[in-house]
């Protein structure tokens, strides 16, 4: 039985959701949600806003829509008159596509979270986890054949064991920590072979620039991986490794590829390449400090999984389950921009 929903404003968890709520209230996110054809915006933002509350309290939407009919001050709070009904929440959910989702939230968070970027280095933080569906697979067991008409599949990670449902890779910027890019893979793929995919992405969106900075962790570690970080996608990849590094064999593998002979800016393709790989030698010798950098997006997991519904899903579909990783995303976000950025905060609020 989930606990009622009686709006307290001394309470600091509901003004912070206040807080939250203003910014999907706010004419940047109705411009987001008509430029994407997620109208009537007035009605979308009800369903965003309905959804966020179930995350932030971990409940179904259901229970929030019938608390917002039985009490009016709630309803006065989160500045919704006429509360549409579950089906009605449901369905306008399920009729939005999944890119048309993504590409409203991906927008929210451009607008309301990200500062616009200043010429220079970048950093950005790149990590994955486990997504579980919520099946009791130990009272009925799942088999891998079971599964291969489905979109989940059997997983496993160190620290969740085996698990059937999807990998999420999360990239946040640093030191802002907001979200830059989301990717869900079925099933658990390797690391190492995530990480190009990773990186196109990356590079296809314009996140990162020639010369940023992208801190994996040792899970990706491949002497491949950092030579395409350089010569393919133009970055210092720090990669941390599982076994002792060895930088003379990544200086043995780091030739200049034949592709950049023949070419009017040939040397300055040289010039920009002994420029990654020097960085990336000079930051290995201060490795503790890049670790420190990247222990905060294992807070913000932990923070997603432990305050904001992630640890499990109700979803069994990628196109549903891609939704609700990107709302929660989006309340993790818009909470980080509101002054949660701090190891010490981000750990208080997982344990909230």
């Amino acid at each position: 039985m989930n606990p009622p929903l009686i709006v307290d404003c001394k309470d600091l968890k509901w003004l912070l959701l206040e807080q939250v709520l203003a910014t999907i209230s706010s004419r940047s996110t109705h411009q987001e949600l008509s430029k994407r054809g997620l109208t009537p915006t007035a009605l979308a933002e009800q369903v965003i806003k309905i959804s966020l509350v179930s995350l932030f309290f971990s409940v179904d939407c259901s229970f929030v829509v019938q608390e917002l009919e039985k009490r009016s001050k709630l309803r006065r709070f989160m500045h919704i008159r006429d509360v549409p009904s579950v089906d009605a929440v449901y369905r306008i959910f399920s009729k939005w596509e999944g890119d048309q989702f993504i590409l409203c939230i991906s927008g929210i968070l451009n607008s309301c979270c990200t500062r616009r970027r200043k010429r220079g280095i970048t950093t950005f933080l790149i990590d994955s986890t486990a997504i579980t569906i919520d099946l009791n697979w130990i009272r009925k067991m799942y088999s891998k054949a079971q599964l291969e008409k489905k979109e989940y599949k059997w997983g496993y990670s160190p620290s969740h064991g085996h698990y059937i449902g999807y990998k999420l890779t999360l990239v946040i910027e640093y030191p802002s920590l907001n979200p830059v890019c989301i990717l869900l893979h079925p099933g658990s793929p390797h690391d190492p072979v995530l990480f190009n995919a990773v990186m196109t992405e990356l590079k296809r969106r314009r996140i990162t620039r020639i010369g940023d900075i992208v801190v994996f962790d040792k899970g990706y570690y491949s002497y491949g991986n950092h030579v395409e970080g350089i010569f393919k996608f133009n970055v210092v990849p720090m990669i941390f490794s599982k076994k002792k590094f060895s930088v003379k064999k990544l200086m043995n593998l780091l030739n200049y590829p034949i592709w950049i002979f023949g070419r009017s800016d040939t040397t300055q393709l040289m010039c920009r390449f002994k420029s990654l790989a020097m960085r990336l030698i000079s930051n290995f010798r201060d490795i503790e400090h890049f670790m420190n950098k990247r222990s905060l997006i294992e807070d913000i997991f932990k923070a997603a999984k432990n305050t904001f519904s992630l640890r499990k899903i109700h979803k069994y579909t990628t196109r549903s389950v891609v939704k609700t990783v990107y709302l929660n995303v989006l309340l993790l976000g818009l909470v980080i921009s509101l002054g949660f950025h701090r190891k010490v905060d981000l750990q208080r609020l997982s344990e909230w």
